[in-house]
């Protein structure tokens, strides 16, 4: 109202606004707008003309102004704008404020609406209309204007927060006008229903809410109801739109669509409406229900069309099913409308669209289970089933299929989701079904009978936990004389067309029930049957598919594709073994089966059963059943003979044992609750826990009653077994059997805590042993030993104290019974193993994490406090069963390791108190009770047996667990802790107690060992591919390492330095891995070689990580002053330069341990006749800080290289292929340390790779230093490292080479054409990989060629033994072991560089050549040459020389093609060669003895030359 307006402006907004009432009554328009027609207009002077005299105020002239200025403003009111603008407390606003004499908020709200009420009154009354008609106008005028300023949002349904506010205020006027009965309802309806297309749905729902006026009334005030069905029907769709959208107004969306659900459900379906109204009595119910079957209607014509998330039409979907709930029908449930409501939408559901036949149907089944239906579909469903009954869903379902049309697909699906969701449904549709069957035969219902056949094929669809399957209930049906297809021939006749007709359309699996489960008919119509079974079967062959080689036990029902025979019969033994367990009898189907389909008994079934393995000594379940069907005569005799033979022969391959198939029991609710009562009944008796007699027979009841909660009978106790499998990595438990352990364990936590707050533990009695018996019984051991390693070793942080206390003490009862208890057989992480029951507790206990740490801890100390306490006036002995010597060392290294306190020494009064005490606190205080037992004197006099102290080897096992990211201790609380426990405690303990006597060496020698076994298991454990992490990545070995690099420092700096290796001894560091070495299986299997391979590869870690003068040692006082690399260069010799590439043959699952091999050749030996980079560089520094300790440096370096001239050459190739990375090392350091040129046996090597590198230069090659095998080596090298025309251009430069140069570096080229064959390239493409193969071959050949050119022996390189001096031991030094046996493939390979008619001439080529030829077919027939088999992506000219079969083949003609051209000179000792090769080529051999023989005879009859 706060706007001016004119009094001619504020007539035409009433005229406007009025035009009805004023064409209905002229007389109250002319006494608001003006004279009457044909009046005279008065002109303005006139007007003022009484005005112009000022009159005097007298008494009463102020009360006369104000009535007049009232009089005024009601005449000239916008009266819709007026009642918009009251919206507040704010008086201003209508401009009345000096009318009213209030000042409070509310009274002005008051005097607001009780003034709009007066005025509307005397405007009425000067209208001459029902104040109630025109307040009711001006009511919907208003809403109407308020909902059209929300206009840009055309299809909003829901106002904004400023149309609120105004509606609000709206509210409050009309609730006014109704109280004062100035307000008419159906008028304002009416007026609202005009322009209803304006209308805001949420203008409507709060008009209803605030009982302006309801939706009946606003329902029943409309002439067009079709109109209004679909106007609420576009909101309604609109509004779940919105409810699913992100807005600030859902709460409210929401609150809408539940209130119109509610109001269109009790306005549609309750049963006595109000039906006062003067519409028609069935008008306002058929427009509720109208507008909730349009809404369905949409959502299953969404959901039949296919619905994409987050669409819109997928969220009205979902926002209108979420309305089917109890939240929505809540307030109304008493009501019968719901229970109708749900009943009307089924219906509706199911006869929507019925398009599909039963054909279609048949057909198309078995894509509408529960599990491939729509989920909003099933979540329909699954709401509409809450309110009805089963009973009363069954009996809807039929009626509806009685009755209509029906939508087969939504029966179906909602057979699915019935029996699926409510498990009390299931048997009432296998009744319905029966009645079907019955009425269908009664009057040849063929109605009944596709109903009763499509439910069970639904039904059956969803497994047999839910339903029968099908072939089950076809053969309970028509199997019997019962059936009703049997009462006359009318009734076969009508079973038998039907059964042809479903045959075009179904699936061949119903087809093989009928077939192989036939209806039971009397002879005399035996041609039904058998016309029905020609035509399944022309059917199935159309189908391809043969009922001959068909399961046993297939499931026919499932709606899985058809299984191929071979498949599904190891399924068919394990199910005809357990039947035949449980009866003692061939299984039937067993017999039909080897009588009626023999094809498949004989090819299938008997193959799967008679499974070669190794025989049991007492005959188990498949070795009853063999024999039963052998003396059965259903084996034939061949086949069980070559059963029996092939399992006389499988001692060796156990894993092609066939498995056995574990039934679980079923075990019903039933029982579960009978063992839960006895369960409390032996909680309640622990009020006095020592009654033995009461406890006891309680006990006895459980015992009882276990049996049929797991489904096994009593006499079936697990302690027969003699051992039980579990894996600790992946523990699993069927539900059935961690349901009753559950109970078990947390009935045994309880009832120990209930007595302990009675009795300690010695004065319970045996209840908790007696307890602990029965659960080792009714084969329950293997469940509960599960379940403890789930809980201890998984779940273990999440457990209460009392789950701890009572678990501890669990494990305390079956150590004490573990003579009669199997071991325990557990898999990873840990090796596999057999374990005592102590022990398993043992190994699921860890002290990894601070969480493991803190949880062993708690265990430790309640088992050890329990046992103590418990067995406090028994022998020892018991205690020694119950505990395990592991489990008590935890204990003590983790008090050592959490609580510093315990580091102290024990006073004679700390050794006192009562270790279970503490443990009964409420609190639980488990480093009070952990202190407590560490001071009692019982435990301490256990710690003096030698089984349960503490040693140092113990303590550094458990410490290189620890893992230092998730340690309880922080790193400077850990290295404090290591430093007391090395140097204060261990370190000064005798050796019997598990100490070091106070030997530092000894300390480390103990650290080295268990660290190598610690990574060594590791590996095992985890199966790395990385063989880089075999230190780094063990959990806790860094700290543990950096205590070994410490200790090694002090022994270092000690007066006595062990470097100098002067003692017989040698280092403690090589004396570790000669002893480790020494224990290693032997052997060249590939599990042996990898495990030595591991095992080097972290001797090398240790070495590199501890200082390089352990490698050279310190010089020796006396005079020549050369350290002693005696240990190291044997180590090198023996061992790393032996490391032979591990070939799993192709058909081994090795992979991990090829790519492991592969990793460790790679951090070993880089090339052939070379080491690794860094222990090179390694050594060369602890020679350098070995010169810095000697009197003559020079002298020293010069000594030590010279002797690794003749007892580790290898040292020096690896230098010389290092040299340009460490020659600017060994130059900085020299020069620092010593000011003076390089010692010349370092400027030696210097020279000799200056000599190689002049090759690739265009000058003339520089002189070759001495030794020549040295500069070979460093030519060898540079050759390798170069380019393809660099190579060229030095080969070129040989030919003026001395000849022992050329013989070594031909050695050492046939080095590195075995090594491109053998060294993995890991990041090489195998092109790259050929390229250096072939260039590896040419190199050997152009040198061969100038050693041929100018006749230099060069045949001894394929002669080298351990016996040869000089040049050839150094050699046979320089190559591995692997690579001399695998000359005689580097020797072939060159054939085609061979001077053929040269090497003839030469006496012992032909020894050679055939000593090669038959190392050759020896390394072939021993799979060696394997590992230089050329992939086929190679280059043929790769191939040719690198595929061994076509070498020997080579080889041999070769042989063959010059054995007739040798000289006799040739054959000389070629018998004793021969003789010690065995029937290797008889032909090569008879061509040798024949040219032999030959030469022997011309001999024989040569004339001799006297002159």
């Amino acid at each position: 109202m706060g706007r001016q307006r004119g009094p001619h402006a504020a007539s035409r907004c009433w005229e406007w606004e009025c035009g009805a009432l004023t064409m209905a009554d002229p007389r109250g328009l002319d006494s608001v707008s003006g004279p009457a027609p044909g009046a005279r207009r008065r002109a303005w002077a006139e007007l003022l003309a009484g005005r112009v005299t000022r009159q005097k105020p007298g008494p009463g002239t102020g009360q006369k102004v104000q009535d007049s200025a009232v009089r005024l403003l009601r005449s000239h009111l916008d009266w819709s704008g007026l009642l918009l603008e009251v919206e507040g407390p704010p008086c201003k606003k209508l401009c009345l404020g000096p009318l009213i004499d209030h000042d409070g908020p509310e009274a002005c709200s008051n005097l607001s609406t009780s003034f709009i009420g007066s005025a509307l009154r005397d405007h009425a009354s000067q209208l001459g209309v029902p104040v109630a008609v025109l307040s009711s106008q001006m009511a919907a005028s208003s809403i109407v204007r308020m909902c059209a300023a929300g206009a840009e949002h055309a299809h909003r349904v829901l106002l904004d927060t400023e149309q609120r506010k105004k509606l609000s205020s709206l509210i409050e006027i009309t609730q006014y006008l109704l109280a004062h009965s100035m307000f008419s309802r159906l008028f304002f309806c009416q007026e609202l229903w005009k322009v209803q297309n304006s209308l805001s749905l949420e203008a409507l729902w709060r008009l209803h809410v605030h009982n302006v006026v309801s939706l009946w009334e606003l329902l029943e005030s409309c002439a067009d109801l079709q109109a209004v069905v679909s106007w609420l029907f576009r909101n309604l769709r609109l509004l779940c739109e919105q409810v699913e959208a992100p807005c600030q107004h859902t709460d409210i969306a929401r609150a809408m669509l539940s209130d119109f659900v509610r109001i269109f459900v009790l306005m549609g379906f309750q049963k006595n409406s109000d039906l006062r109204r003067n519409v028609e009595p069935e008008q306002m119910p058929q427009v509720a229900r109208d507008v909730l079957e349009r809404m369905l209607l949409f959502a299953l014509e969404a959901l039949a069309a296919g619905l994409q998330e987050e669409s819109p039409a997928h969220k009205a979907v979902s926002c209108w099913f979420s309305t089917f709930s109890g939240q929505t029908f809540g307030s109304i449930i008493s009501t019968d409308a719901p229970k109708r409501f749900f009943s009307h939408t089924l219906t509706q559901i199911l006869t929507h669209k019925p398009v599909l036949r039963v054909s279609d149907a048949v057909q198309m089944q078995r894509e509408w289970s529960f599990a491939k239906m729509p989920p909003l579909l099933t979540s329909l469903f699954r709401k509409l089933f809450v309110i009805l009954s089963p009973e009363e869903l069954v009996g809807h379902l039929q009626e509806v299929l009685e009755t209509h049309e029906v939508n087969w697909q939504h029966v179906l699906s909602c057979v699915s989701t019935l029996v699926i969701c409510l498990p009390e449904a299931q048997q009432l549709v296998h009744d319905w079904v029966a009645r079907l069957l019955a009425r269908a035969f009664e009057s040849c219902d063929l109605d009944s009978m596709v109903t009763a056949f499509l439910v069970v094929r639904q039904a059956a669809l969803e497994g047999p936990s839910v339903f029968p399957s099908y072939a089950d209930w076809f053969q309970a049906s028509f199997g019997s004389a019962r059936g009703s297809h049997g009462c006359s021939k009318k009734a076969l006749v009508f079973l038998f067309k039907f059964l042809s007709d479903l045959v075009p359309f179904e699936g061949a699996r119903y087809m093989q029930v009928h077939i192989l489960h036939p209806p039971l008919v009397p002879n005399k119509y035996r041609s039904l049957l058998t016309d029905y079974i020609t035509l399944a079967k022309t059917r199935l062959a159309d189908l391809k598919v043969s009922i001959e080689n068909m399961g046993l036990y297939e499931d026919l029902s499932s709606a899985r594709d058809v299984t191929e025979p071979h498949s599904q019969a190891p399924q068919d033994v394990e199910k005809a073994i357990l039947l035949f367990e449980h009866t003692g009898k061939i299984p039937v189907a067993v017999m039909e089966a080897s009588i009626f389909r023999r094809p498949y008994y004989l090819s299938h079934f008997l193959p799967a059963l008679l499974t070669p393995r190794v025989l049991p000594r007492v005959p188990d379940s498949r070795a009853a059943f063999i024999e039963s069907l052998k003396r059965a005569d259903k084996i034939p005799s061949s086949l069980y003979s070559t059963y029996r033979h092939a399992c006389s022969t499988a001692e060796k391959n156990p894993e092609n044992t066939a498995p056995g198939m574990k039934v679980e029991p079923n075990c019903v609710d039933e029982p579960l609750k009978l063992l839960m009562i006895a369960l409390g009944g032996l909680r309640a008796a622990m009020t006095d826990p020592a009654q033995y007699d009461v406890l006891s027979a309680q006990i006895a009841v459980i015992s009882e009653r276990l049996g049929p909660a797991l489904g096994v009978s009593e006499d079936d106790g697990s302690c027969e077994a003699s051992k039980i499998q579990l894996s600790v990595l992946a523990p699993e438990l069927e539900q059935q059997e961690q349901k009753v352990v559950d109970l078990l364990l947390t009935s045994f936590c309880q009832n120990l805590m209930a007595a302990s707050s009675f009795a300690p533990p010695d004065r319970q009695g045996p209840w908790a042993a007696r307890f602990t018996m029965t659960m080792c019984g009714h084969a329950l051991l293997p469940a509960v030993l599960t379940r403890l390693c789930q809980l201890l070793h998984h779940q273990g942080p999440s457990l209460s104290a009392s789950h701890v206390l009572g678990l501890a003490a669990l494990a305390v009862h079956l150590g004490e019974s573990r003579s009669v208890l199997p071991e325990v057989h557990v898999g990873p992480p840990a090796p596999a193993r057999d374990l005592s029951i102590p022990e398993f507790f043992n190994s699921l206990l860890t002290c990894r994490t601070a969480e493991s740490s803190r949880l062993c801890l708690k265990f430790c100390t309640a088992a050890i406090s329990y046992s103590l306490c418990k067995f406090s006036s028994q022998s020892r002995d018991i205690l020694y069963c119950c505990l395990s010597p592991g489990l008590i060392k935890k204990f003590q290294f983790l008090v050592f390791r959490l609580f510093s306190e315990a580091r102290d020494p024990l006073s004679q009064e700390d050794t006192a108190g009562l270790a279970w005490k503490p443990l009964g606190l409420p609190s639980m205080d488990w480093q009070r009770a952990a202190l407590c037992l560490w001071r009692q004197r019982t435990f301490q006099e256990l710690l003096k047996e030698k089984q349960f102290h503490l040693t140092y080897r113990d303590w550094l096992q458990l410490e290189l667990e620890i893992q230092p990211e998730v340690d309880s201790l922080s790193d400077t609380e850990r290295r404090d802790f290591h430093q007391w426990a090395i140097h204060e405690h261990f370190l000064s303990q005798p050796a019997a107690a598990g100490g070091c006597d106070g030997d530092l060496e000894t300390a480390c020698t103990v650290l080295v060992d268990v660290l190598l076994d610690f990574c060594q298991s590791s590996r095992s454990h985890n199966h790395s591919e990385n063989s880089d992490l075999v230190l780094g990545g063990c959990t806790g070995n860094r700290d543990i390492f950096s205590r070994l690099q410490e200790m090694a420092a002090d022994l270092e700096q000690g007066p006595a330095a062990p470097y100098s290796h002067s003692s017989s001894r040698g280092h403690f560091l090589f004396r570790v891995f000669r002893r480790r070495l020494q224990a290693l299986a032997s052997g060249w299997d590939v599990a042996a070689r990898l495990r030595k391979q591991q095992e080097l590869l972290m001797y090398k870690r240790v070495l590199l990580s501890l200082p390089p003068l352990v490698l050279v040692g310190s010089p020796q006082v006396e005079q020549p002053a050369a350290p002693d690399c005696d240990e190291f260069f044997h180590l090198v010799n023996s061992e790393l330069l032996n490391l032979s590439r591990c070939r799993p043959c192709p058909s081994s699952p090795l992979v991990p341990f090829s790519l492991a091999c592969t990793v460790l050749q790679r951090n070993f030996c880089s090339q052939g006749g070379a080491l690794s980079h860094d222990i090179t560089v390694h050594f060369f520094r602890g020679l350098l800080n070995a010169c810095s300790q000697s009197r003559d440096p020079s002298l020293t370096a010069n000594l030590t290289l010279t002797a690794c001239q003749t007892k580790c050459p290898i040292v020096l190739t690896s230098a010389l292929l290092w040299w340009p990375r460490l020659e600017p090392e060994l130059h900085c350091r020299w020069r620092r340390c010593f000011q003076g040129p390089l010692p010349p046996e370092l400027q030696r090597l210097q020279e000799a790779q200056q000599f190689a590198q002049s090759f690739l230069s265009p000058d003339t090659a520089a002189p070759a230093p001495g030794p020549a095998w040295v500069s070979a080596a460093a030519l060898h090298f540079v050759i390798q490292q170069a380019g393809k025309e660099s190579v060229e251009s030095a080969l070129e430069k040989l030919d003026c080479q001395r000849e022992e140069l050329l013989v070594c570096l031909f050695f050492f080229s046939l080095m590195g054409l075995l090594s491109s064959h053998l060294t993995p390239h890991i990041r090489q493409t195998s092109s790259a990989k050929a390229g250096d193969s072939l260039k590896a071959l040419h190199v050997c050949g152009e040198i061969l060629g100038f050693l041929q050119k100018r006749k230099i022996s060069w045949l001894v390189l394929f002669q080298l033994t351990e016996t040869d001096a000089g040049l050839g031991r150094v050699l046979l030094r320089l190559a591995p072991d692997e690579y001399i046996r695998l000359l005689p493939l580097a020797f072939y390979s060159l054939l085609s560089y061979f001077d053929k008619d040269a090497l003839i001439r030469e006496n012992a080529f032909l020894h050679v050549a055939v000593d090669m030829y038959m190392k050759l077919t020896c390394l072939f027939v021993a799979g060696e040459t394997s590992a230089v088999s050329t992939p086929a992506n190679r280059s043929q000219e790769l191939q040719s020389q690198g595929d061994p079969v076509g070498l020997i083949r080579k080889a041999r003609l070769f042989l063959l093609q010059s054995i007739p051209q040798c000289p006799k000179k040739s054959f000389s000792n070629m018998e004793e060669l021969l003789a010690t090769s065995g029937d290797w080529d008889p032909e090569v051999s008879t061509a040798l003895l024949s040219r032999q023989q030959a030469v022997s005879d011309t001999d024989l009859y040569q004339e001799p030359h006297l002159f």
